[in-house]
């Protein structure tokens, strides 16, 4: 399992809601982000690690 991190904008009139979620690769916290928080929110989806190395 690996930490993402996710920034959620569920209305434009309020700042985005930053979470964590424990997921086994970037579809799954994707797919499980979308259940708990509706399909076609917006969100900001890494991982601080993949983010963090070098390209």
């Amino acid at each position: 399992m690996r930490r993402y991190e996710a920034i959620i904008w569920d209305d434009e009139t309020k700042p985005g809601l930053r979470v964590s979620i424990q997921a086994e690769s970037l579809d799954d916290a994707k797919r499980k982000l979308e259940s708990e928080y509706g399909e076609g929110v917006v969100f900001d989806l890494h991982n601080a690690d993949d983010a963090s190395r070098p390209r």
